[in-house]
This record gives structure tokens, C-alpha cells and sequence, in this order.
């Protein structure tokens, strides 16, 4: 009996998923109506609760899956998930800003004159969304609002374009930052503290010892480890959708035609592409190049994401305007000097030297001027449009939504 009641666990999570029902609550509420039924069924037919379980009975499966959510709250020791409402504020920003939609129309002028040369463009927008926001969700929603109409004004086939969409949305599962493999990293190293606990504990019964040697001990992975083996894979992702894609419209030119540009190849329009697309690339570099090459941690990447984000948010919101560029022209003339100084003086000020000390009153100068500018920025995105503001309720309620379904998920796996 108990196979029946969890094949109608899986039936019922099934059900609610596929009528719409937020995970969030399809998962545990699954679980809790399959404990429920099953306790009740063991009760009417057996006399007994906990019949129908195989292991123990309702209350320790409940007690189990309400421990397992508040140890995930409780851990005060995981600060790599941190990150997550810091890269989920950095794509809801590029999104709420408009660049994420200046990204897809430079590129469809682009690429638009080839067969498919919408939908590619589509994928490589997508991909540049999932570097930054690395939700499935937002990027989806994102997409299909922006590139949908679009791509079906264009005359483009409902389920390729949709399929499009779809496609270029998940990226954001396996192209770094992702949230998922934050998460992942953070469930791998919680499981690999458990073991060696286990193993501590199973290794002092057996030799009488405290210390178990290291070789003994099960090894971890850092969510930058995660990031540098998931990178080439998203890349190759990203290729095989272009590439199927190209092909598709060659063999079917009505599902993919080629959308011509009206205006022309000219400087104008290659300064436009460069001053589009450069500053995005810039920024998932910094924030992916810091963390691979051990420049900054997961956390400290993050934030460097943000306050890019929004100094980009910037000068696109003051877009047509003289003084449009002079925040983050002022935070690049700031770095650079900065930059030069912590290579060639020490400027640590708990160990000054005085002939360090001039060299140290020069950077704090430019790093005024730095936190100058990000709060100029911060203060356009607050004042036009109430740009900040949106994104800051989005990034809330999208990072609630993530722990939720995470913890949510951990439950029902343990219930099943």
C-alpha cells in the first residue's frame, strides 16, 4: 500500500503543476495531502495511523519535513546564498531599465536579414539575460514579452518562436551566475558536512581517535567551481540552438524568414551596436572573470553585478541627454587610478607607511568620487520612473519565491 500512496503523490504534484497552482505550494501541499490520506485510509481500514507507512507514521514524516525547512533558515553559516537576490537584482534591473530590450532590437537589425536571424538573435539575448539574472522565470517572462510579438509580427511559426522563448529562458538554469548551481553548491557543501561528521563520529568508534586524517574526509565544491564546470556547457547549449535554428529556416524558409533592415550598415549603426552590446559583455566579464580567476568571491561578484547593473540603468534611463555618461564616466576615471595605486603602493591602513600615506589620500580621493557616481546612478533609477523602486519589489518577491520552492522542494523530496 504504501507504492500506491506515493504513486498518488507523484499523480497529485502532477496534477497541480500542470493546472498552474504555484510550485510553491503544489510540492508540500502534495505531500501533506498524500501523508494526510494516507494516514486516514490506515486508519478506516486498519485501525492504525501509521499502517500505511513504511518507515514510521504521519507525525515523524510531518515533524521531519517542518525540521528539514527550518534547518534551511537556521544555518547561519551559509552566506554563499548571499548572492542570489544580488545577480537576481542585477537582470531585474538590465530588464526594468530597457537595455535587456535595446540587446534584442540591435540584434534583430543585426542578424535580421538571414533566415532565423531573429530567432538567433533571440538565443544570444537570452543567453546575455541568463549571465545576469540566472532565474528560468524572470528570463522567460522577459523574453516572451519583448521577442514573442515580434518574432510573430515577422511571420515566424507559433511553435518555433515559442520554442524559441522557451529555450533561450532555461538557459538561465546552466549559463553562470546561475541560482541553481548557488544552490546546488550550497546543498553539496551542507551534505558533504554531514558525511564527515558521520564519518568522524564512525572513525572515533572504530580507532579510539579524535582526529581522522584528511585523505578520510569527503572533499566539497564552491559555486565557483560550479560556475567554471557549467560554463562551457552553456556555451555549447547556446550553438547548438543557434545552429539548429539556421538550419531549421534553410529547410523551412515560411517558419523563419528573414526580416530586412530599413536603415543602413553605416558607422552610425556599428557605434550603436558597439555602445549596446559592449557594456552587458563588460559586466558579465567583471562579474564571471572575478570569480573564476579568484578575484572576488561569489558574494562579492554579486554586488559587483548590481552596481553595475545600475550604473548602466544610468545612463540609459538619462538616455539623450548631455550628461547621460558622466556617472559611470566618472566611476571609470575613478578605477583607473585606483587600480594603479593597489598595484604599486600599499594601501592597507592598518600597517600605513608615510611614504605610502600620500598615495593612500590619493585613492581615498577617487574612491569618494567612485561612491560618488554609484550613488548618482542609484539616484536616477530612484527618481525616473520609479525604476529602482520596481526592481527592489521585484528582486523581494522573486528571492522569496526561490527559497521558497527551495525549501519547499527539499521537503518533498524527504517526504517521497
Amino acid at each position: 500500500m504504501e507504492h500506491l500512496f506515493l504513486a498518488l503523490l507523484v499523480i497529485i504534484m502532477i496534477g497541480a503543476l500542470a493546472s498552474g497552482f504555484p510550485v510553491a505550494f503544489a510540492l508540500p501541499g502534495s505531500a501533506i495531502i498524500s501523508i494526510g490520506l494516507a494516514a486516514f485510509f490506515g486508519y478506516l481500514f486498519a485501525g492504525d495511523p501509521s499502517a500505511y507507512f513504511a518507515v514510521d507514521g504521519p507525525k515523524e514524516w510531518l515533524t521531519a519535513g517542518i525540521t528539514n525547512f527550518r534547518s534551511n533558515y537556521w544555518d547561519v553559516e551559509t552566506d554563499t546564498l548571499i548572492a542570489i537576490p544580488l545577480f537576481i537584482f542585477m537582470g531585474i534591473m538590465l530588464q526594468k531599465s530597457k537595455i535587456a530590450e535595446d540587446l534584442l532590437v540591435t540584434m534583430g537589425q543585426l542578424f535580421g536579414p538571414i533566415p532565423g536571424g531573429l530567432g538567433i538573435s533571440v538565443i544570444f539575448v537570452g543567453a546575455l539575460l541568463a549571465a545576469t539574472t540566472g532565474i528560468v522565470g524572470a528570463t522567460v517572462i522577459a523574453m516572451g514579452l519583448i521577442s514573442l510579438p515580434t518574432m510573430l509580427n515577422n511571420k515566424y511559426d507559433k511553435r518555433l518562436a515559442s520554442g524559441i522563448v522557451c529555450s533561450s529562458g532555461t538557459l538561465g538554469q546552466i549559463i553562470p551566475p546561475s541560482i541553481v548551481l548557488i544552490i546546488i553548491a550550497d546543498q553539496l557543501a551542507s551534505a558533504a558536512d554531514v558525511a564527515n561528521t558521520m564519518r568522524q563520529t564512525d572513525y572515533k568508534i572504530l580507532t579510539g581517535e579524535f582526529n581522522m586524517p584528511g585523505e578520510f574526509r569527503v572533499g566539497s565544491t564552491s559555486a565557483g567551481d560550479m560556475f567554471l564546470g557549467a560554463l562551457l556547457p552553456g556555451l555549447v547549449l547556446v550553438g547548438l540552438y543557434m545552429l539548429y535554428i539556421f538550419v531549421y529556416a534553410r529547410l523551412n524558409p515560411k517558419a523563419a524568414p528573414p526580416v530586412p533592415f530599413k536603415g543602413n550598415f553605416d558607422s552610425k549603426f556599428w557605434i550603436k551596436v558597439i555602445l549596446v552590446i559592449i557594456p552587458p559583455l563588460a559586466l558579465i566579464f567583471a562579474v564571471l572573470g572575478s570569480i573564476l580567476m579568484g578575484i572576488a568571491t561569489v558574494n562579492q561578484a554579486g554586488s559587483i553585478g548590481a552596481i553595475g547593473a545600475t550604473m548602466m540603468a544610468g545612463y540609459r534611463l538619462h538616455q539623450g541627454k548631455k550628461n547621460a555618461y558622466y556617472p559611470i564616466i566618472i566611476s571609470i576615471v575613478s578605477l583607473i587610478p585606483i587600480y594603479f595605486l593597489s598595484k604599486n603602493y600599499n594601501l592597507n591602513i592598518k600597517a600605513v607607511d608615510t611614504r605610502d600615506l600620500g598615495a593612500i589620500l590619493i585613492a581615498l580621493f577617487f574612491t569618494i568620487t567612485f561612491l560618488a557616481s554609484v550613488v548618482w546612478s542609484f539616484w536616477r533609477a530612484f527618481k525616473i520612473d520609479d525604476v529602482l523602486k520596481e526592481v527592489v519589489v521585484e528582486t523581494c518577491v522573486t528571492t522569496s519565491m526561490v527559497f521558497y520552492n527551495f525549501t519547499r522542494s527539499s521537503n518533498v523530496n524527504l517526504w517521497i
